[in-house]
């Protein structure tokens, strides 16, 4: 849809160029980014994409103005790719998780001994304070971008309670923690719910932040006191039957 979004963009910026309605780079170069904006909305496409189609265009030609050689846009690539990874495809962003929300997490857990799970750890900012406080807990994080993997692991490196794996989230095993903890995005979260039903015991406890079940009521939800207004919505497996 991008792409599209993008053509239409350049389709419409030449038929104006052509009946003489907007003449000049930037006038053109602004009309092209302004419908492929208007035509990824139209196309349904999330919010953000429409920030970027808006700024797509004027940055790559002011990026051509400034004549950088070639190395910097592959290393600018890399870079990327080595943070982002795959999100193209899975349409998981980066997040990491603040302070605030560590803490009302921490308050979730149980009193006695627990395993908990971070899928999509990023550099751990959720698991380093959880295994600083409760000691007694294990905790695993599994993070597939290489960059914030290995950041992750160096920064958790000393601490004997915390596990960061890279691998696919979907890939690792549920089956033996007491709360499992995402902080993704709404296009995977059907995904998520089916694999929580088919793995995780009963008793245990789902948290989402930010992004809730598609179709299906949280056991509770927490309001985070911080700047983001996060929402923790908290599923409790036992409640429910489990999907099949």
């Amino acid at each position: 849809m991008a792409l599209v979004a993008q053509l239409a963009g350049c389709a419409g910026a030449y038929a104006l160029a052509r009946t003489g309605l907007v003449t000049g780079l930037w006038p053109l170069v602004l009309s092209q980014a302004g419908i492929a904006a208007l035509a990824s909305g139209m196309l349904g496409s999330a919010r953000w994409w429409l920030l970027i189609h808006l700024l797509f265009l004027p940055m790559a030609v002011m990026a051509h103005r400034l004549a950088l050689d070639p190395a910097w846009y592959l290393a600018a690539f890399v870079a990327l790719l080595l943070i982002y990874w795959t999100s193209f495809r899975t349409q998981v962003p980066l997040y990491l998780s603040n302070a605030a929300t560590a803490a009302a997490v921490l308050r979730l857990l149980p009193d006695e001994p627990a395993r908990v799970l971070d899928i999509g750890a990023g550099t751990g900012t959720l698991l380093r304070p959880l295994a600083r406080t409760r000691p007694d807990c294990s905790f695993v994080g599994v993070e597939l971008a290489p960059a914030p993997w290995l950041l992750g692991r160096a920064l958790c490196a000393g601490m004997p309670n915390v596990t960061l794996e890279r691998s696919d989230l979907f890939a690792h095993s549920w089956a033996h923690y007491d709360v499992v903890y995402a902080f993704l995005s709404p296009v995977p979260m059907a995904a998520v719910w089916h694999k929580a039903c088919a793995e995780m015991r009963p008793g245990s406890l789902l948290v989402s932040n930010s992004f809730p079940v598609p179709d299906c009521e949280a056991d509770f939800v927490i309001d985070v006191d911080d700047r983001r207004r996060t929402r923790l919505h908290a599923y409790r497996i036992s409640s429910r039957p489990h999907a099949s």
